[in-house]
């Protein structure tokens, strides 16, 4: 209730309605909800201020049973509302948000370090020549796994693209 009440003193009514673009029987109203809020608001306040107590002469004096109004009476005035130690739980709040601030540090700063990387990659391909222009010495340089592939199956005379003779045919027929 109480964050409910602190949002609604924010509100600044007197450009809501401009900011809004609000105009004719649409800020009317608003002017009216405005009028009904602070009017609730300030009943709420005064009875909040009065002191709550029960007038149980005047109940007695109504019904005929006075030994149920003496029961309730007596119930009444030994009410004591529970109290509740909430620090444990505070502090395990705290604890749990210091460790998500925490998390979400390291992972805006893994976020970032990403977003760098790819943004390297995105002006590394922007800038890089065409597969067509790059010679095998450019592309073993940027990819030495391929040489280490090729002779090792050259070592093994296995040296066979795969999907070269359907697009070339068969040259040892020449």
């Amino acid at each position: 209730m109480a964050a409910t009440r602190s949002a609604a003193l924010k509100i600044d009514w007197a450009n809501l309605g401009h900011k809004l673009g609000l105009r004719g029987s649409t800020a009317q109203a608003l002017a009216s909800f405005k009028k009904r809020n602070d009017d609730a608001r300030r009943k709420v306040q005064l009875l909040s201020d009065q002191p709550q107590k029960v007038d149980f002469a005047h109940y007695r004096s109504v019904l005929k049973n006075s030994a149920v109004i003496d029961d309730i009476e007596k119930q009444f005035s030994a009410f004591q509302p529970k109290k509740y130690d909430v620090q444990r739980q505070l502090k395990a709040i705290d604890a749990f948000e210091a460790q998500a601030v925490k998390s979400a540090e390291a992972t805006k700063g893994k976020v970032d370090a990403e977003l760098q990387d790819l943004e390297k990659t995105l002006k590394n391909i922007e800038t890089a020549r065409p597969f067509e222009d790059l010679t095998v010495d450019e592309v073993v340089a940027a990819r030495p796994e391929i040489d280490e592939r090729v002779t090792q199956l050259v070592s093994k005379g296995r040296w066979q693209v795969p999907g070269y003779k359907e697009k070339f045919g068969d040259l040892s027929l020449l």
